[in-house]
């Protein structure tokens, strides 16, 4: 099985900046992408972004554009979100996520295979 594993959330202040690491394994496709989902209390679970395993093409979520950054390093296989001018309503718990095809349609978010949460938060 596929197996996910989130690090680098914590406590930091608007305006600051934040890596999230997701150290993947047991994969048995080739294809597929991996991303990072986020719930923030009392909300739904949204897409935030995510990279193709084959040309590396990402998307992201119109809320982070701009702001966050999503790469693959494969030699580690970790993938990694770069959250730069946070805000507050970024503050949520942070999941990885992974399946055997794209996690969105741009408009929908599918996963398959989930970690265990990382928590992000922004404080003043």
């Amino acid at each position: 099985d596929v197996h996910l594993v989130e690090s680098g959330g914590g406590l930091v202040y608007v305006g600051g900046s934040l890596r999230l690491s997701c150290a993947a394994s047991g994969f048995t496709f080739d294809d597929g992408s991996i991303g990072w989902f986020r719930q923030a209390p009392g909300k739904e679970r949204e897409g935030v972004a995510c990279i193709s395993r084959t040309d590396g093409i990402a998307y992201y979520a119109d809320s982070v554009k701009g702001r966050f950054t999503i790469s693959s390093d494969n030699t580690k296989n970790t993938t990694y979100l770069q959250m730069n001018n946070l805000k507050f309503e970024d503050t949520a718990v942070y999941y990885c996520a992974a399946a055997p095809w794209d996690l969105t349609d741009g408009s929908h978010w599918y996963a398959d295979y989930w970690g265990q949460g990382t928590q992000v938060t922004v404080s003043s």
